[in-house]
């Protein structure tokens, strides 16, 4: 077994797959950090670092991509730039798949579903995204296990590089979103159940290839990304039903859950070093926040928005004119919902300037979890609540639902 997981987790596999797809590493002295092989076929620093990166790799507390330095260039750094793409049409495939695993995405698409569907699955998918998220970026922070090494493998991403790797989040909300809205949407609209698992295991597919693609991933952290995801909604879906009516009905849940997710973000695992996934998963917190507040408001104002009649109702035809309004539903919700995330975002973090005494200018402040965790839970607990309460009733002002 332990043979096998190393196997999964050879950074070798994943530049093998990449390369199979059509992108190739090119020699590094075409680029900045140096020559491949020195004149007298003595070892490059390029080549000695790739041996220290062997000896380190079973020490799992280093994070690789974090501590490697070479002459100011970091490796993910050096390697930006040095692929060569021969398959294009592979390339933005996966290259749009890996957008679709993105938290920005969930942000923006999902409210779509609230808007243009159903709330009640809008609902679902958000409870379900949080979780595996939430469970998923800290196993990834408490395992601390490395993310492939450039080289062999070609980074195509930058941003997340200094997180650590397994479990990869991607592939568990991709394979949890997918397969939450199959399993929830039979009772709510009529579909084909064949067509849906095709969706699901397509999507999911594609993104999970797309963080090997990227070379973000492990084998290993994919296939585990999957199976923890697989685990918790069957460990969870009895409970589904149970979560919803107190979500929507109990007096007490419009301060049990906002307070629970709110201590979930201050107590989240601290590293030796700054790393995205706690600012990430305070955004998703708040966004969950947000919600559930609001679709509680929402139930005790007997305006739900949810669909009228005998469930399941069949899928909304489209027409032209259903296609220009959930066009216009669209832009004019994203832009309501931008422009709550700037103000908030702009707002909470003066006060929190302000109160620790910060001047403005410094950036790095913003780092810190005192600073971090108020601001963007209240930002994204703003845009929650402004999604899940104000837009849809601002649709029906405008005649646009």
């Amino acid at each position: 077994m332990q043979e096998l997981l190393a196997y999964l987790q050879a950074p070798e596999l994943v530049a093998r797959f990449q390369r199979r797809c059509g992108l190739f590493l090119v020699e590094a002295s075409r680029h900045c950090c140096g020559r491949t092989r020195a004149p007298n076929g003595a070892p490059t620093n390029w080549e000695k670092a790739r041996g220290q990166l062997r000896r380190r790799w079973d020490h799992q507390d280093s994070n690789w991509n974090h501590q490697y330095k070479e002459n100011g260039c970091t490796a993910g750094d050096c390697s930006k730039h040095q692929y060569e793409v021969r398959n294009w049409l592979l390339h933005c495939l996966f290259l749009f798949s890996a957008g679709l695993g993105h938290e920005i995405f969930y942000i923006t698409c999902l409210p779509c579903i609230h808007w243009s569907l159903d709330p009640f699955l809008c609902r679902r998918l958000v409870n379900i995204w949080t979780l595996v998220m939430y469970a998923g970026q800290v196993m990834k922070d408490v395992l601390k296990l490395p993310r492939p090494p450039s080289p062999p493998v070609v980074k195509l991403e930058t941003r997340v590089d200094a997180e650590y790797g397994l479990p990869s989040t991607h592939a568990m909300a991709a394979t949890a979103i997918s397969f939450t809205l199959l399993l929830s949407a039979p009772s709510r609209i009529q579909f084909q159940f064949e067509v849906g698992l095709l969706f699901a295991v397509t999507l999911s597919s594609l993104v999970c290839l797309s963080r090997l693609y990227t070379g973000m991933h492990s084998v290993l952290d994919v296939v585990c990304g999957v199976f923890i995801s697989a685990v918790l909604i069957f460990f969870t879906y009895p409970y589904w039903e149970i979560f919803d009516r107190f979500q929507l009905t109990s007096r007490f849940s419009p301060i049990v859950v906002p307070s629970l997710l709110l201590f979930l973000s201050f107590t989240y695992p601290e590293l030796d070093h700054y790393s995205t996934t706690r600012g990430d998963t305070t955004t998703i917190l708040g966004v969950c926040a947000g919600c559930s507040v609001g679709y509680w408001v929402n139930e005790q104002l007997g305006q739900t928005f949810e669909p009228q009649g005998v469930l399941p109702v069949p899928l909304p035809t489209l027409t032209a004119l259903s296609v220009a309004l959930g066009a216009c539903r669209f832009l004019v919700g994203v832009v309501a919902l931008v422009g709550t995330r700037q103000i908030v975002k702009k707002l909470s973090l003066l006060m929190l300037y302000s109160w620790y005494r910060v001047p403005e200018n410094a950036e790095s402040a913003r780092r810190k979890k005192e600073i971090e965790v108020p601001s963007k839970f209240s930002t994204y607990t703003a845009v929650g609540l402004v999604n899940s309460i104000l837009i849809n009733r601002v649709f029906i002002l405008i005649g646009l639902l």
